[in-house]
């Protein structure tokens, strides 16, 4: 079984979204700050896109870790992630 890994690292965190093709999101509406996620593919009503900085910014000020998988049990990619407390 593949495991996932945590981390508050911004570089690993941009290039794993980056690697699976996703986007920094937070969702609308969702108050100052917001909630974080990550939009894969088509992009989806409830969730707007924002920068890398305010995705961060959103990040540590949440005091978040993120939560993801490398690679499924079969080999493949994984998209698996969650944002979590750190503490």
């Amino acid at each position: 079984m593949s495991s996932a890994r945590q981390t508050t690292d911004h570089d690993e965190i941009r290039r794993w979204i980056e690697e699976r093709d996703g986007t920094p999101s937070r969702v609308r509406d969702s108050g100052e700050g917001g909630i974080l996620r990550v939009d894969f593919g088509e992009p989806e009503e409830t969730l707007e896109p924002i920068g890398w900085d305010e995705f961060f910014e959103i990040f540590e000020k949440s005091d978040l870790a993120f939560l993801h998988q490398e690679k499924t049990d079969d080999g493949k990619l994984s998209r698996f992630s969650k944002f979590v407390s750190r503490s």
